[in-house]
């Protein structure tokens, strides 16, 4: 079997970043949405900050638990209830939660390979 995924930049972004940080320990929400079709049901977050390269926050499908990998559920908390619209909190903002913030959205699809497969090797 061949798993083949797809993903999609969405295009929005947010930039956080203040100078007199009067918002300090509030969240903020952003929200993400498209019009491909059902089977695009995987979000991905981003945050990028200045002079550095994105890094993966959590990813999310429709309806399933959201994987944050090694990043603090503290700081983040991200939704995706239905397959077109997702949402990312970033709670207790601070100076260091400045930079851009992206979605992507993700297309899994597997496809049977006509390769012979026993319990422990693929060819």
């Amino acid at each position: 079997m061949t798993t083949q995924v797809l993903i999609t930049l969405v295009a929005s972004a947010l930039w956080i970043q203040g100078t007199n940080w009067s918002f300090a320990s509030q969240s903020a929400e952003m929200n993400c949405s498209h019009k491909k079709d059902f089977s695009y049901n995987q979000m991905y977050w981003y945050r990028q900050r200045p002079g550095e390269t994105m890094r993966l926050i959590v990813y999310t499908a429709a309806g399933g638990q959201p994987d944050y990998g090694g990043v603090s559920q503290t700081k983040y908390t991200a939704s995706k209830e239905k397959y077109d619209y997702g949402a990312l909190t970033v709670k207790d903002l601070q100076p260091e939660d400045s930079g851009v913030y992206f979605c992507a959205v993700g297309k899994h699809s597997d496809m049977r390979s006509t390769s012979s497969c026993t319990k422990t090797t693929c060819q």
